[in-house]
């Protein structure tokens, strides 16, 4: 297949883009790469620097399916500068749409969030719950969702609703929750817990790719929103898996985001996906790569600093 990914230098981009073209598909990636290219050269990559929010230097013709996972991402970088997160997350993903659905693109997946539920009381998260968002970014992730599947009457749309995601990717994310807690356990040998009590998903990198990949494999699926989240459990659970095989103190702070939720992704279990991997592989992978000299902290690693750094921030 013939396939574009937008935001594809970014932390899942990385890791999604070489699995796509392992796969033997022909794969365009579009992004800013505000956060660096980490892509290698292949045959059948065109890697493409570019704004999503100057579409005409991206024609859309011939396309067998696109990847939408360009976007400010997490709560603190769309309220670093709201007026470009609404631009990017809902706008220009308006203006995609449209422009796919002209250019005769039958398949449609974006990359919203599971954060879009807020607050919940339900002991398990399913699709059909009712959407109270309770920030900007999670504002974003919803509004953009209802565009795409507007469009599910003319092309298969799946929004695929992630846990918070972990693991090594050549664009590394240190400010997502396994990842940030891991790196300071190596690093600092203590670990800085806000709140802990808050239950929260999560999905492994190498799981979150592979479900796109099955969504490819699978574009009849019915359209609508999907879940993947796999592990839920506390901050405080995920701190003590780390000092289990990394020595750090657990230092616990009071905590001002109330956000705790238990994903249920039966829906997309029930359609023949399996998760392979989990947040002790993430850790593992993280030690590993730390120890060897390969993981070090940079700027990049952090949307807000890296944001900061190119003046996006107003």
């Amino acid at each position: 297949m013939n396939i574009l990914v937008t935001g594809g230098c970014g932390y899942k981009g990385s890791v999604l883009v070489p699995a796509l073209l392992s796969d033997g598909h022909t794969v365009t990636s579009f992004d800013t790469q505000w956060f660096g290219n980490h892509l290698n050269p292949h045959p059948s990559l065109t890697n493409l620097k570019g704004n999503i929010l100057d579409l005409s230097e991206l024609p859309l013709d011939g396309y067998d399916a696109i990847i939408h996972l360009a976007n400010i991402a997490n709560d603190p970088a769309v309220e670093l500068n709201p007026t470009l997160s609404w631009e990017v997350n809902v706008l220009a993903s308006q203006q995609l749409a449209d422009r796919a659905v002209r250019a005769g693109v039958k398949h449609f997946m974006y990359a919203s969030s599971g954060s879009v539920y807020g607050i919940k009381d339900e002991p398990n998260v399913t699709e059909e719950l009712e959407l109270v968002p309770i920030s900007v970014y999670n504002k974003t992730k919803m509004v953009a969702e209802r565009v795409f599947l507007s469009y599910s009457d003319v092309m298969n749309v799946h929004c695929i609703r992630p846990a918070t995601v972990c693991g090594i990717s050549p664009r590394m994310r240190l400010d997502v929750s396994v990842n940030m807690l891991t790196y300071q356990a190596l690093a600092n040998k203590k670990i800085t817990v806000f709140g802990g009590a808050q239950t929260r998903p999560n999905i492994h990198i190498k799981d979150i790719v592979d479900v796109y990949r099955h969504f490819l494999l699978n574009p009849h699926l019915p359209s609508g929103c999907y879940n993947a989240g796999f592990e839920n459990i506390s901050i405080l659970e995920i701190s003590n898996l780390i000092t289990n095989s990394i020595p750090a103190e657990v230092e616990v702070t009071p905590s001002n985001d109330p956000r705790s939720y238990r994903q249920d992704s039966s829906k997309l279990l029930n359609t023949g996906f399996q998760p392979r991997y989990s947040i002790k592989d993430a850790i593992e992978e993280i030690k590993i790569a730390f120890e060897s000299g390969e993981l070090r902290d940079r700027d990049e690693y952090y949307t807000i600093k890296q944001m900061k750094n190119l003046k996006l921030d107003h």
